[in-house]
């Protein structure tokens, strides 16, 4: 086998992690169960095969698939007016003619001191900085639950870009629901507040579909192993190129680098489809495996996109430890973020009591920044950020091979996340874990 320091110089020299972002986001739609889906799987499926990864298996997964159609947006009092929109994944077909109600960022306090009984809500994509961040699908439950006939979420970042992201996990939503651009946003907020009204109209259908895993083995074959996964999929307004092609593209740097060193234990790595409409591919992994025999799990979603790298740990004290001696030992900023959250690929193996990692990175913004809309393209990304991330996170994952850790028990799950106040948005979202 070859020396660490010699694989990770090759890994700083390395073009394939850009080449196989370069060749994702030339895919024309990447959204679950539609066709560039399963060729982004397909092309994850090669690059595992050029890395050495053994035991390669490509495996599909029953889901409800969301199809969008032509979606309509029109202001029709104090003015005639019309305006951009996009339907957000499982929103319903339906139309709407109602009142606008602005509630702010949509917090669950917001809404319950909104009048939103048939009315339309309008729901900022951001959250105030001295609170926890609130999810979309949070909003969208709450506004729902409060009698809204529609939603609209208005993106915070300027730049026309109407942001998108599912209001449910596989299965449609309640009520009608579009994103609009903070421009968009601006507007409307102004015709709330003159007792405005809007007309909605979205166009939408879901049918039986499919999505794709991928994954396979490095390292010895040993009873426990370490999971280290990221999403191949994206939404289909955009490239998804920071979301989250830069952190399928870091897996393949990984696999690449791991299978020419010594592992203390077998390294599972995996590619998984539908993250963005419910995290289906990773629900449908963890049914697969057995997560009694997963030591930790290390979901890359947001690492390569922004220099620094973040690592949320997820109440496991150890995990932190990890992180910490990880820039100690690199002299790199790895930003530790404790607390737990449901919206990502970690969570169906955290829900079992695995440890669970997420690297993502720091953009120095709050928010998704360009993610999630037509802007999130190759453009935005750097091959000098791939590669140090995937350096760092193969430095990461070797150091977790040789420990074991402690099981995040369900009700030590369920004290951090009420410590967040985050059992009503999820119980709101349909997601609480029982």
């Amino acid at each position: 086998m070859t020396d660490i320091d010699a694989v990770l110089g090759r890994l700083w020299r390395d073009e394939t992690p850009w080449q196989f972002l370069t060749a994702l986001c030339e895919l024309e739609d990447r959204l679950a169960g539609h066709p560039g889906e399963a060729r982004a799987a397909a092309l994850v499926v090669d690059a595992f095969a050029d890395a050495g990864v053994a035991t390669l298996t490509h495996e599909t997964s029953p889901i409800t698939r969301w199809s969008r159609g032509h979606t309509e947006f029109a202001v029709t009092d104090p003015v005639e007016r019309t305006f951009e929109a996009v339907a957000l994944p499982y929103s319903p077909a339906g139309e709407t003619n109602a009142r606008l109600v602005d509630v702010g960022h949509g917090t669950p306090a917001e809404i319950a001191a909104a009048d939103l009984d048939g009315a339309v809500a309008l729901a900022s994509t951001t959250t105030p900085s001295d609170q926890r961040f609130v999810h979309r699908m949070e909003k969208y439950g709450h506004a729902a639950e409060a009698g809204a006939d529609a939603f609209v979420f208005a993106n915070h970042k300027p730049g026309q870009l109407p942001p998108t992201g599912s209001l449910r996990f596989d299965e449609e939503g309640a009520i009608p629901g579009v994103g609009v651009s903070y421009e968009t946003g601006e507007w409307l907020g102004e015709y709330a507040e003159r007792d405005g009204s809007v007309r909605l109209s979205v166009d939408a259908s879901t049918d039986a579909g499919e999505t794709h895993v991928v994954h396979g083995t490095l390292g010895p074959d040993t009873d426990e192993e370490i999971l280290v996964l990221a999403h191949f999929d994206a939404h289909d307004v955009g490239e998804g190129a920071l979301d989250n092609g830069c952190g399928i593209a870091v897996v393949v740097a990984l696999a690449r680098a791991l299978a020419a060193v010594d592992l203390d234990c077998r390294v599972r790595v995996a590619g998984v489809g539908g993250e963005e409409v419910g995290l289906l591919g990773s629900e449908a992994l963890a049914e697969r495996l057995d997560t009694d025999r997963i030591r930790a799990v290390v979901n890359v979603d947001g690492a390569g996109r922004h220099r620094d790298l973040v690592a949320y740990t997820h109440a496991h004290p150890e995990l932190e430890t990890v992180a910490a001696e990880l820039a100690d030992r690199t002299d790199r900023p790895v930003h530790v973020r404790p607390d737990p959250h449901p919206w990502s690929d970690h969570w169906p193996f955290l829900r079992a009591g695995v440890p669970s990692l997420q690297l993502h990175s720091e953009s120095g913004e709050r928010g998704r920044g360009v993610t999630h809309t037509r802007a999130d393209t190759r453009d935005k990304a750097d091959s000098r950020t791939l590669r140090e991330h995937a350096m760092l996170t193969c430095l990461l994952v070797r150091s977790l091979a040789c420990r074991n850790f402690s099981r995040l028990g369900t009700e030590s799950l369920h004290d951090a996340l009420r410590e967040q106040s985050f059992e009503p948005g999820m119980r709101a979202a349909g997601i609480w874990p029982e």
